[in-house]
């Protein structure tokens, strides 16, 4: 009987298979990382934009968008319009990410488009989202940060890491940027007078992220 020769992989071929796998996943890895980098160059870029945009039209003004009780006198579109006006307190009042329209919070997007200092139409109040699908928002003080802050909402936790070391001390509970949990079985308030950060970023949870302007 006649032996049939198997021919298998060479040394040779098995290497080259390996060299290509590895380039692939390292490709993977390294497309995963600049994308992660991107976001977090967006959440950077978009919250120094938003804190550019309020302090050039309180310059401009000499009062606060969404706090501006003369709107209606510097933007035409405003002539007949309602829920444009602040009251002019120095205060941007409301809840970040829950508003009526007649909140200061929700109108200071209106403001801000109104005098062209983000785009869209001053009649607007829609929130922006953030990279991660969440809102922005803003409001005066949360989680025991005093004046007003910037809210992104549901950032993934191994980010909310990233942005806390590179903008601030790593502690979810003090400094400048702080983080309340989104995601956890008990959701922290970011417009409560008394809540405080959470202990820690957990990888497996989402947080709502304030940013003191």
């Amino acid at each position: 009987m006649q032996l049939t020769k198997q021919k298998g992989f060479t040394l040779v071929e098995i290497a080259i298979v390996l060299v290509i796998v590895g380039l692939l996943i390292g490709g993977v890895l390294k497309g995963q990382e600049m994308i992660t980098n991107a976001k977090l160059k967006r959440i950077e870029s978009d919250n120094a934009g938003i804190a550019a945009a309020m302090f050039s039209y309180q310059d401009r003004y000499t009062q606060l968008p969404g706090d501006d009780s003369q709107a209606d006198g510097r933007f035409d579109i405003y002539a007949s319009a309602s829920n444009v006006l602040g009251d002019g307190d120095g205060i941007i009042d409301g809840p970040w990410g829950t508003g009526a329209a007649t909140d200061e919070t929700k109108i200071f997007w209106k403001h801000l488009r109104a005098s062209g200092l983000i785009p869209g139409g001053g009649l607007d109040d829609t929130q922006p989202t953030n990279a991660y699908g969440g809102l922005i928002g803003i409001r005066d003080g949360s989680l025991g940060i005093s004046g007003h802050v910037t809210i992104f909402g549901q950032i993934e936790g191994p980010i909310a890491k990233i942005v806390e070391s590179r903008l601030d001390d790593g502690d979810p509970a003090q400094g400048r940027v702080q983080g309340g949990c989104s995601s956890c079985t008990t959701v922290i308030d970011m417009d409560s007078a008394t809540a405080t950060g959470s202990t820690s970023y957990d990888d497996a949870e989402r947080y709502n992220i304030a940013f003191r302007l």
